[in-house]
């Protein structure tokens, strides 16, 4: 069984900074793809950034690229994301999810567990 639990979630002003982790039980880590989703009141969860299992390739969706950075550590089992020049429109529940392939897709289907959010409020 898989557990994926996020933290670093918070309130920060416009233009602030934060950094997410996922961290994840387990001893095949290393061998899937991963990713970072958020959803905000009202609206359908989202893909935010993708990583490979290897870290070797990413991905962005263009309202966050330049702003945020996806990267894993193999040997600590986890995932982070870091969130710069954050912006309102950024406030979600962000979701840290495995997906059940070693190379990342766009498809929230593929993604077969999934942690319990945390929450990001991001002040005008």
């Amino acid at each position: 069984q898989v557990q994926l639990v996020e933290s670093g979630g918070g309130l920060v002003q416009a233009g602030g900074s934060l950094r997410l982790s996922c961290a994840a039980s387990g001893r095949t880590f290393n061998s899937y793809a991963m990713a970072w989703f958020r959803q905000a009141p009202g609206k359908e969860r989202e893909l935010v950034a993708a990583i490979s299992w290897s870290g070797g390739s990413t991905y962005y969706a263009d309202s966050v690229k330049g702003r945020f950075t996806i990267s894993r550590d193999n040997a600590r089992n986890t995932m982070y994301l870091q969130m710069n020049s954050l912006k309102p429109e950024d406030t979600a529940v962000y979701y840290c999810a495995r997906n059940g392939v070693s190379f990342y897709t766009t498809r929230r289907y593929d993604y077969d567990y999934w942690g319990q959010g945390t929450q990001v409020t991001v002040s005008s």
